[in-house]
């Protein structure tokens, strides 16, 4: 087996092709095209260092990007994308690109690296427990239909809301209300100007946005994102839109804002046609926001597994 490095300009399809064949079996699967990939590749925090290509007997097997974030002052490092095509599964392929990941990132300084599986994947969660990763956190995702819309739970009535706007007043204003939320979340790190004007204006991920400001006296308190990925949509056929995230400044919490933020991303999405929504969730966010949650209707439908291993 060969193990070689991304080259920019050439690996994009082989890429790609391998990406979509490892993950094709995961329920929320849909396929990445060509021109995603060139849009993810214009984001800030790209960077090709660290992405590896498997070849077995001469045909492409697997990928991996051990991806180091240039704006974390930690020195963790992150296995991403770790994936084989399934036919060409049980032959040493995954962990010799996780070993080759390890290998990259402790030669860049890292001193620790994060790895993420599904639950219900027990080779992947051997694989990482075997190579001296450890489980430090689990996430929840969520799902609820949208048939019916809870009200009169506890919402805060004097609110008051309106969308955002695609200027940089407002990119400003989302960055600073997503940063102030979350800087006492797990992972946390401060979200760029650059990254949160890259995802407005690219979408990279959902092509049909809401984003909503909560605004409490003429303050702005707080903000939700809601999103639809058109192409999942037509691959699946599953009306199914997103709460990508929500936040509410620590000050003015538990006042029912959140509730209040979390009927307006679904209202949103459900004026656009969707029929369910679907969110992720820390189980131990410090917010307690898996109450939330579950108080508008959602259930867990299954747990993501974060990993730590300390380098040496």
């Amino acid at each position: 087996m060969e193990l070689r490095s991304f080259v920019e300009g050439e690996d994009e399809e082989v890429w790609l092709r391998i990406r979509n064949k490892a993950y094709e079996e995961y329920e929320d699967f849909r396929p990445l095209t060509l021109e995603e990939f060139r849009v993810w590749k214009r984001s800030p925090n790209f960077s090709s260092t660290g992405m590896f290509i498997a070849e077995l007997d001469g045909r492409p097997a697997g990928i991996v990007n051990a991806y180091v974030d240039q704006e974390r002052e930690e020195k963790k490092g992150f296995v991403r994308r770790l994936g084989v095509i399934p036919e060409l599964r049980r032959q040493g392929v995954g962990r010799q690109l996780l070993e080759k990941a390890i290998e990259s990132l402790k030669e860049r300084g890292m001193e620790s690296v994060e790895g993420w599986t599904r639950e219900g994947k027990v080779a992947c969660k051997t694989l990482l427990e075997s190579t001296g990763f450890e489980l430090v956190r689990v996430f929840s995702t969520m799902r609820r239909e949208l048939k019916e819309i809870p009200y009169n739970i506890g919402e805060y009535r004097k609110l008051r809301m309106r969308e955002m706007e695609e200027e940089l007043k407002d990119i400003r204003l989302l960055n600073r209300l997503e940063n102030e939320s979350f800087k006492e979340h797990f992972d946390f790190r401060p979200t760029t100007i650059g990254e949160t004007e890259f995802w407005i204006t690219h979408k990279p991920w959902c092509d049909v946005m809401g984003v909503f400001f909560a605004y409490v006296d003429d303050r702005p308190v707080g903000y939700v994102e809601a999103g639809i990925d058109s192409k999942f949509i037509e691959y699946r056929d599953i009306n199914r839109g997103y709460i990508m995230s929500i936040g509410v400044l620590k000050p003015h919490r538990r006042k029912g804002i959140g509730t209040t933020l979390m009927q307006r991303g679904m209202e949103f999405l459900k004026s656009e046609g969707m029929t369910e929504v679907e969110l992720g969730v820390d189980d131990s966010n410090p917010t307690k926001a898996i109450e939330l949650y579950r108080k508008v209707g959602f259930e867990v439908i299954r747990k993501d597994l974060t990993y730590l291993r300390k380098l040496d």
